[in-house]
């Protein structure tokens, strides 16, 4: 806490209770039939998104999942933007050909999301690649599930990623459940993290609801990929408070588990800290509650009067 500035802290927390009222907000709009798909939404895990991107520059990179409106708002992509693409409207990041599982914009430096499990990590690679060719000094971060971490996809890219000590760090969110799968009836170790030391990179476990231990990890190993040492594995514990998406019910979770979660709260706990050091005071969180408020709905309502994409762009942007 001591090596943040105030305003980095209440950033962290803004950043956080953003993704949190957004979500809820979308949720609303999605039973009113508003939101032509289905979602993926990230109420609980905002602690990750946020501590991991808010050490990146603009310049950095990070691919995302099927699950990517917190790593989109955490990364910068404009709320108007992210709005509109759920709405699938012409105004949208992707100009409403990629919805609520492809959201991204380039110029933030977030590749548009990719729905296939564990297919953003090698596409990850790929990009610090180029980054470690062009020695730019970029780095890149992919996030995926614990579900991602028995694909091929994973194995392939982490073992590509340590011999060619490419400027990536692979994010795992580790929600314990991969769909309605929990992690302890598919791998047998207690910590995915422990799988790095297969390929010869670091591995570290971290509380994923502890906004300021996933920043002070991530610092880390971004410093590492910066000055040439290579991938890092990070292993975020945390969890998802809605089933894996709007159509699951998520009743195989026992209650006491979701309670459990639910009492470590990341943007509770954050807060309770920050009141306590005396860098936030309840008027303040009612200020920035406010503000956080009225930029939602200033998103939701350009999302609802923006038009619809015409048939003719479906043409477009086929090729490069």
């Amino acid at each position: 806490m001591i090596e943040l500035s105030r305003e980095k802290l209440l950033l962290l927390y803004r950043q956080m209770l953003s993704i949190r009222l957004f979500e809820d907000r979308v949720y609303q709009l999605f039973l009113l039939g508003m939101v032509p798909s289905t979602l993926h939404q990230y109420q609980g895990q905002e602690a990750v998104a946020v501590g991991v991107c808010a050490v990146l520059n603009r310049d950095d990179f990070i691919t995302s999942t099927h699950r990517p409106h917190g790593h989109a708002i955490a990364k910068g992509v404009p709320m108007k933007r992210i709005a509109a693409e759920l709405f699938g409207k012409v105004t949208g990041c992707c100009r409403a050909k990629g919805g609520s599982m492809h959201i991204g914009d380039y110029s933030v430096g977030m590749l548009p999301a990719i729905a296939i499990v564990g297919s953003g990590i090698p596409i990850a690679n790929g990009v610090a690649l180029a980054f470690k060719l062009r020695k730019t000094k970029q780095v890149v971060v992919s996030f995926f599930g614990d579900g991602a971490t028995n694909n091929g996809s994973f194995h392939e890219a982490l073992n590509m990623g340590a011999i060619y000590n490419l400027p990536v760090i692979y994010v795992c969110e580790n929600n314990f459940y991969g769909a309605s799968t929990h992690i302890s009836k598919v791998m047998k170790l207690e910590n995915i993290a422990d799988r790095a030391s297969a390929y010869g990179i670091p591995g570290v476990v971290v509380d994923g609801m502890d906004v300021l231990e996933v920043y002070r990890v991530a610092s880390e190993a971004v410093n590492r990929a910066r000055e040439g040492e290579g991938p890092t594995l990070i292993e975020c514990k945390t969890y998802r408070y809605s089933g894996h998406s709007r159509s699951d019910p998520a009743n195989y979770r026992p209650k006491e588990e979701v309670e459990f979660w639910k009492s470590r709260d990341p943007i509770f706990q954050f807060k309770k800290k920050l009141l306590e050091l005396d860098v936030l005071s309840e008027k303040e969180d009612n200020r920035i509650r406010s503000e956080v408020e009225k930029e939602i709905e200033e998103a939701i309502n350009f999302a609802i009067e923006s038009p619809l994409p015409s048939p003719e762009i479906a043409l477009e942007d086929v090729y490069a």
